[in-house]
């Protein structure tokens, strides 16, 4: 049986607006935010980015922990961010 995986993922600007989002598939779901095809946030700020992701096979766990992300302060996200991904290179490359 092919085990599913779960991503908690950020995306920002090259300003570092940031957002965070949970998926199932995230090579999709980070080529749909490139061409700006999700309409909202990440679209208005120009979100294309990916500069942190983790990922589960328990998709409460990755719901529980992007409520949990979303809930620090930007201070701290910036610290997880950058304690994975110093420069905040799109790490969207590295997906295929």
């Amino acid at each position: 049986m092919l085990t599913k995986h779960y991503y908690v993922y950020i995306m920002a600007s090259h300003s570092r607006v940031i957002y965070i989002g949970m998926t199932n598939d995230l090579r999709r779901r980070v080529a749909q935010h490139q061409q700006k095809l999700v309409e909202g946030f990440t679209q208005k700020y120009d979100c294309t980015l990916l500069v942190y992701y983790e990922s589960t096979e328990d998709v409460q766990a990755a719901l529980a922990r992007e409520k949990e992300l979303k809930g620090w302060r930007r201070e701290k996200k910036i610290a997880l961010i950058e304690s994975r991904n110093p420069a905040w290179q799109d790490l969207g490359a590295e997906l295929g």
